[in-house]
């Protein structure tokens, strides 16, 4: 997973292709309860998106701007624009996860027919 460092690496690095924005951060309990098994989803779906770590505490107006008031929290974005979101404070499970990208995946296939 890449670590995002600036803001300005969304306009650049990421502004093209799917990329997935995981919101994190080292005290919080349930992000780490995603660890394990973040690099097993990570190689099921590096086809069809890049994943990207964003350190809540580090880019705290970046939650705002995308509405991110509780972690872990996804948000998907297909040439920088966001596609779908899975946000809440609750603990993600890895079958949860999974559903969130495969309903990405299907919303990218049907808007690129």
């Amino acid at each position: 997973m890449i670590t995002l460092k600036s803001e300005q690496q969304l306009q650049t690095d990421f502004k093209s292709g799917n990329v997935i924005l995981l919101f994190s951060a080292d005290w919080c309990p349930d992000c780490r309860f995603i660890d394990p098994f973040m690099p097993e989803i990570e190689e099921k779906y590096r086809e069809d998106f890049m994943f990207v770590y964003v350190d809540r505490d580090q880019f705290i107006d970046l939650c705002a701007n995308y509405n991110v008031f509780g972690i872990p929290s996804f948000v998907a974005l297909a040439d920088g624009e966001v596609v779908d979101r899975f946000i809440s404070k609750d603990r993600k499970t890895r079958e949860e996860i999974e559903d969130f990208l495969n309903g990405v995946q299907a919303k990218l296939e049907s808007t690129h027919k």
